[in-house]
């Protein structure tokens, strides 16, 4: 009995291929809906995570404001910083725009930053060839430089910059290493927009305070070697700074990097949650087809289904045909929107430029709520079929 429902219910889909169709197309839409949108929003928050990853948990990012009394911090506050305990080094950070010169060449509005020794050990894959910096040239000031790959291709086309020399603000510096164009930019260089597109130099941090005139920095990154303690670190860090800046309000502001990926995490369920609400908004219009549809074809089948009750058929046979109906009516629209939504979360990702994640878990909201869209919507009109009087039904003859 279960095939022969299952017969009639897709020749009757088969046999009103229009009707079918535009029923459906409720269906199809909301799965396209929720596929897509929850693949791409999927794929650049990981995408975004990723490179959140890439800088390294565990970094806590402080921005020394000061007070009209002390702008930033000095040697002895970063010496103070760099001994807390579970901190295995802090990275002071300085950024400056100046022109560099080689020969007759010159590059104009060039992004300087200043960084130390264990700013290269901490963060992996920077250099693509030469050394980074000791801490002889962060003692020494020394005037050595690590240029990007536009300085290089821009001052020594054809030829190895290691070894070269290039004229920042009158004053000659060596280049000791070439950074890696593939590097991953790190906090400091995004909080800090003085980024420039025609290419990055670093030098030592107490040789680019000297070249910018000042005494003190203003901005740094502790790493923190054991997270369970970051907690800890930060109050530490809190305490040294409330000192070095009399208690002063808004004289220093610390950023977790950590927190910034929870808070992240949040915003991404908020995120899919949303969208998830407004493409079930267009699902839960398809059933309402799919019921209005069932309705009228319960109103034109009464006759058949007059028929099928006086020669025997029961009523859970009749609300099991309409039942299965509707759910192969969900069902296909529910395929056809899995293939319409990768395809165009494919081609999207493909346009973004980010790497394609097939998301099973917006496969199994679509399609799981296309076919409950079609029991919950599908059982009244094959309720309203089994319960018609074969009598009443067989008058319209």
């Amino acid at each position: 009995m279960l095939k022969e429902n299952i017969k009639m219910s897709w020749q009757n889909i088969v046999g009103n291929k229009m009707r079918s169709f535009l029923t459906i197309l409720g269906i199809v839409i909301g799965v396209t809906a929720i596929i897509s949108l929850i693949t791409i929003v999927q794929g650049v928050i990981d995408e975004t995570n990723s490179q959140f990853m890439d800088m390294g948990t565990g970094k806590i990012t402080v921005q020394a404001y000061g007070t009209m009394l002390k702008q930033g911090l000095n040697y002895n506050d970063i010496e103070k910083l760099s001994q807390i305990e579970y901190v295995s080094g802090v990275s002071p950070n300085l950024t400056v725009k100046s022109s560099v010169v080689k020969d007759s060449n010159v590059i104009e509005d060039i992004t300087i930053e200043g960084k130390n020794d264990f700013y290269f050990r901490s963060t992996k894959d920077l250099l693509s060839r030469g050394r980074s910096f000791n801490i002889f040239d962060m003692e020494s000031k020394n005037k050595v430089a690590i240029v990007d790959g536009k300085i290089s291709k821009s001052l020594f086309f054809g030829k190895d910059p290691l070894g070269e020399t290039i004229h920042i603000d009158g004053t000659t510096y060596s280049i000791v290493g070439i950074l890696n164009d593939d590097a991953s930019s790190d906090i400091m260089s995004m909080l800090n927009s003085g980024s420039s597109e025609n290419g990055k130099v670093i030098i030592p941090y107490t040789t680019a305070m000297s070249l910018a005139g000042l005494g003190n920095i203003t901005s740094l990154e502790i790493t923190v070697e054991n997270t369970d303690y970051i907690d800890d670190v930060i109050d530490n860090v809190e305490l040294i700074l409330n000192q070095a800046f009399n208690y002063k309000e808004d004289s220093f502001n610390i950023i977790n990097l950590d927190s910034l990926l929870d808070t992240l995490e949040k915003m991404q369920g908020m995120m899919t949650a949303m969208l998830t609400g407004i493409a079930a908004i267009s699902l839960l219009v398809g059933g309402i087809g799919i019921m209005n549809m069932m309705l009228v074809s319960v109103t034109e089948r009464t006759t058949e289904i007059g028929l099928r009750k006086a020669l025997g058929a029961e009523p859970s046979s009749i609300q099991m045909q309409f039942l299965i109906e509707s759910i192969f009516l969900s069902l296909l629209g529910g395929l056809i929107g899995l293939i319409f939504g990768l395809s165009i979360s494919f081609w999207a990702s493909d346009v973004i430029g980010m790497p394609f994640r097939l998301s099973t878990s917006a496969i199994a909201l679509g399609v799981g709520f296309s076919a409950g869209i079609g029991i919950i919507f599908g059982w009244a009109p094959a309720r309203k079929a089994s319960l018609l009087n074969p009598i009443d039904a067989l008058r319209s003859i």
